[in-house]
């Protein structure tokens, strides 16, 4: 699913405009799908993106503060399989496309952290688009109050796992990073939304840092303000982050379980992302792939278990001793009645032995 923002051209000017992409992928992955619904990973970044989204459009939607950048929006799909919906989506774009691209972000799991983030990439730090991607970051990092750190992991063309979702662009010479909480790359079907993941691991002032961080980064570069103390999307202001907006998002994700091979086409949540991006994006649209066949995916996603209590063994011997006790009572005095309290004592008395004579 893409929309795009489109960037105001010099008059005269036919050259294409560069592009900055903002991407993050919106489904999970679980043992139990109905369960998995990722309010960090990755519906912190599914959030952040419409979050950011809706301040661009703001700005762009008055020709005066439209920047020369045109920027491209994608929720994609197949992110915990190897971001195999990415990687069709890139697939689809033209080579013009592709080579107008400056950068893309993309955005994972920002929503549970403390005092840093972490800016992943595949390219060397010391490639000049890389470098002002961590600069303009690091700066308004400082700003708000935190780190950012820099993660730096090559590319094996040879094997076809990509750990990143920014490791699908880079495979085509798209300069790309992520922007994560995780300092580390995780294993294939990790941190993917599991059933630990639910709304109360969100920290909801830690995610409306990490948006901050990616809109006022952004537009520093998109309008020239890089190493400027200048707030754009300032607190109070007409564009500031609204946390309202922000949280209901994350409340309708924390509420969605959102496992790829499960998700119809005309899902209600599928159709609310596009209504969304809509509002705030134009020429929305969206591409419908089936993901490779690296896993078997059966069509249950809900089933009832049923446990049941029984009584301990504990429970089975105390009734076991209170039931032969009451056998022996009972015994006893059904001896005692019709027979008398001699019969009783004899029953338990041993008899004497018999001496055999011997002729």
């Amino acid at each position: 699913m893409q929309g795009w923002l489109q960037g105001l051209k010099a008059d005269g000017d036919a050259n294409q405009l560069p592009t900055i992409a903002i991407v993050a992928s919106y489904d999970t992955f679980g043992a139990a799908p109905a369960l998995s619904v990722g309010s960090d990973s990755n519906g912190s970044g599914v959030v952040a993106l419409l979050e950011v989204a809706r301040l661009f459009s703001l700005l762009y939607s008055n020709p005066k503060t439209r920047g020369r950048y045109n920027i491209l929006f994608g929720l994609t799909s197949g992110g915990p399989y190897n971001y195999n919906g990415t990687h069709k989506w890139l697939r689809s774009f033209d080579q013009r496309l592709r080579e107008s691209i400056d950068y893309a972000i993309c955005l994972n799991s920002v929503g549970s952290w403390n005092n840093e983030l972490w800016i992943h990439v595949s390219k060397p730090p010391e490639n000049a688009y890389i470098k002002q991607i961590f600069e303009g970051f690091t700066n308004v990092a400082e700003e708000l109050g935190f780190k950012v750190g820099l993660k730096h992991k090559k590319i094996n063309i040879s094997n076809p796992r990509v750990a990143w979702e920014h490791e699908q662009f880079s495979r085509l010479r798209v300069t790309a990073a992520t922007l994560s909480e995780l300092s580390a790359a995780p294993e294939l079907l990790e941190s993917t939304g599991g059933l630990l993941d639910s709304r109360h691991f969100v920290d909801e002032t830690s995610f409306i840092r990490s948006v901050q961080l990616v809109a006022e980064s952004l537009a520093r570069h998109i309008y020239g303000y890089q190493g400027k103390n200048i707030q754009i999307f300032a607190d109070n202001s007409s564009l500031a982050v609204n946390p309202s907006y922000i949280r209901s998002w994350l409340d309708l994700l924390s509420q969605t379980p959102r496992v790829a091979p499960f998700i119809s086409k005309n899902d209600p949540f599928i159709m609310a992302l596009k209504k969304e991006l809509a509002d705030h994006t134009d020429e929305v649209i969206m591409q419908h792939e089936v993901l490779d066949g690296m896993f078997t995916f059966y069509d249950s996603t809900k089933a009832s278990l049923n446990i049941y209590q029984v009584a301990s063994v504990t429970f089975d011997l105390l009734l076991l001793l209170v039931l032969g006790s009451y056998l022996i009572v009972l015994f006893s005095f059904l001896v005692i009645t019709t027979r008398g309290l001699d019969d009783l004592i004899s029953l338990f008395r041993r008899p004497p032995s018999r001496k055999v004579k011997t002729a």
